[in-house]
Order: C-alpha cells, then structure tokens, then sequence
C-alpha cells in the first residue's frame, strides 16, 4: 500500500511505494514503441488484460460490459498510484505526519484506433473525452476522502507515456498538492486586491495585446503565458468564469473541444509531433464557485529538461519567448 508523507519543512506531501516498479533510466529520445498491437491491453479485444471498466461509451446498443464495440473505455490502472480501497488512518510518526495512499487512478481509454493520426483526429473525439472526465469526477465528488482531481495527459515516449494507444489519467487524491495550493492562494491573494480573478484580468489582457494568442473562440481563449516556464508552453482559458471544470455546460464542453483540436494540431505541426504533457488544473473538490480561481489547461511539450539550476531554485530558463511561441503557433495551417 502506498503512503503520503508530508515534509515539515514546506509542507508538501509525497508519495511513497517501495511496491511500485522502479526505472532508473530516462526516456531515451532514440526508444520507440513497440510495432505489435497484440499485446496492446488498451485495444479492442483485449478487454480481459484490464481491470473491469468503470464506464464505457458505445454505438452499439446491448453491448456487454468488457467487451469489444466501444467508442471509449474508463478502467481502473493496473498499477494505481493511490488506491480505492482502505481508510487514509491519519497520524503521526514522531515529528512527521503520514497517511495510507488512497485515491483513485483511471485511465481514459480515449478511441479504439491504437495509432490514430493527428489529422483524423475531430473536434467530437476530445468533446467525448471531456465528457467522460466530467462524468468521472461527479462520480468521485461522493467520495468524502477526496480532496482534489487532476486529470491529465501524457503523449510520447519523452513524456513517460507508458503505452502508444491514445489515452488520458485521472488521480483523485485525499489532498490539494502544493503546486495546486500556491496556484489558489497567489489568486486568492490578488483577487483581495483588485477584487478581481487574475485568471480573468489575464484573458483580457492577452486579447488585448494579441502577442501571445494562439486561437479563441467563443467561449475559450488558447495563449502562451507571459512567464512561461517552457518553450510553446501554451493554456487554455474559458472566458466565463468558473473554478469547476465539471460545472460547464454542453456548449463550452463542444468550444473546449474545437479549442483543444485546434492547439494540438499547431503544436503537432510546428514542433513536429513532440511529446508533451496537458493537464486540467481546477478547484479543490470541497471549495466549489471560487470567486478568485479558474480552472484552465495547461500544455506542457517536453522539448528540454529541468535539471540542478531549475530543482534548486524554482527558476525556469525558457529559450523561446512566449511571444515568438505564440505566432509560430499562430500562423500554422
């Protein structure tokens, strides 16, 4: 079972698993995925290799759960950083503070095609994604241990992806992580300011100076941050304000949809395929309508390492302004 322990200096938790597999090797920019599908637990007719899903989308009415003739899969992981099962059994060793690893780790099975291409993907397939995780994260609302969801994405090998087939996570955790807590309180802190969202102000800022815009829509604006961290680092951002990401309605799930097609395939063209990571920041699951925070998607490509300078000090050396990012990605087609 694995553990949270929390460090009594700055008061982040980790999690510890002296059960789970351990590679002491990084990706290597040569390794590519294996050629045969056969082995693929995530593709149709390999149901059994999974855990039992926990919801399943489908055209085929009658359909038996498990079972060939799905459209998209949620199952539980193999290999779960936190597990469903237990109490958290919250307490103390000495001067330090620990809990039992409980959470939930689901995998969206996100398309039956194991090796779809960038350009056959459509607006309705991400929608559908969105819709799951919407679906997901109401289900684990009922859960009292919980304290926060991130869902998020990890495509290619440099990106630690484990498997090629298309496929989203989604860990629910019994604590709001520290990144996610600085991120509230700093918004937190300038909205008792100006009494304004600074995710708000950012949106009509950056539409306004246009520097930084990648694409926008009716509901959604897609920008390279002004102290982005990495280069093409790029968020999206609902214009209307919200903290939940489960609270939008069937309109925007559709314009985050389009939205979404939109980023990927400028950043698949201008960066050539690259492996990246996205994530759904949103609000803690028991601080509903935050006047002060508002959930967005950040993209992360995986085109440098973070190595002694940037883990020493929190500092991000970028060699692509955000600016010059933004109107490479602008100007695709």
């Amino acid at each position: 079972m694995p553990e949270f322990r929390r460090d009594p200096v700055i008061g982040r938790w980790v999690i510890i698993d002296s059960d789970r597999r351990f590679n002491k090797s990084d990706p290597s920019e040569t390794e590519s995925y294996p050629k045969d599908h056969s082995a693929c637990p995530f593709c149709p007719g390999n149901e059994y290799m999974t855990r039992p899903e926990i919801l399943a989308y489908s055209k085929i009415s009658g359909r038996m759960p498990n079972s060939k003739g799905w459209t998209l899969r949620v199952i539980p992981n193999n290999q779960p950083v936190l597990a469903i099962e237990g109490n958290l059994k919250r307490r103390g060793e000495g001067m330090y503070d620990k809990m039992e690893g409980i959470g939930a780790h689901e995998i969206i099975i996100e398309t039956p095609e194991h090796d779809i291409k960038q350009d056959r993907i459509t607006p309705q397939y991400y929608e559908t994604i969105y819709e799951a995780a919407i679906a997901r994260i109401k289900d684990l609302r009922n859960d009292l241990r919980l304290e926060y969801i991130l869902v998020f994405k990890n495509y290619g090998i440099l990106a630690n992806a484990v498997f090629e087939h298309p496929h989203s996570q989604l860990i629910a955790m019994p604590i709001v992580p520290k990144r996610v807590r600085e991120e509230i309180n700093g918004a937190k802190e300038y909205f008792s300011y100006k009494e304004r969202c600074v995710f708000c102000d950012m949106i009509s800022q950056e539409l306004s100076s246009e520097i930084r815009i990648v694409d926008e829509n009716e509901f959604f604006t897609a920008f390279c941050p002004y102290a982005a961290r990495y280069p093409f680092e790029t968020w999206i951002l609902p214009k209307n304000h919200a903290s939940d990401f489960d609270t939008i309605s069937a309109a925007e799930i559709s314009s985050c949809a389009r939205i979404t097609k939109s980023v990927f395939s400028k950043i698949s063209k201008v960066l050539d395929d690259s492996a990246f990571s996205a994530l759904i920041h949103m609000g803690p699951l028991k601080e509903k309508n935050m006047p002060h925070y508002h959930w967005h998607i950040e993209i992360i490509p995986k085109l440098i390492k973070t190595a002694g300078f940037e883990w020493g000090t929190g500092l991000y050396v970028n060699p692509v302004s955000p600016e010059d990012a933004a109107k490479y990605l602008r100007e695709s087609e």
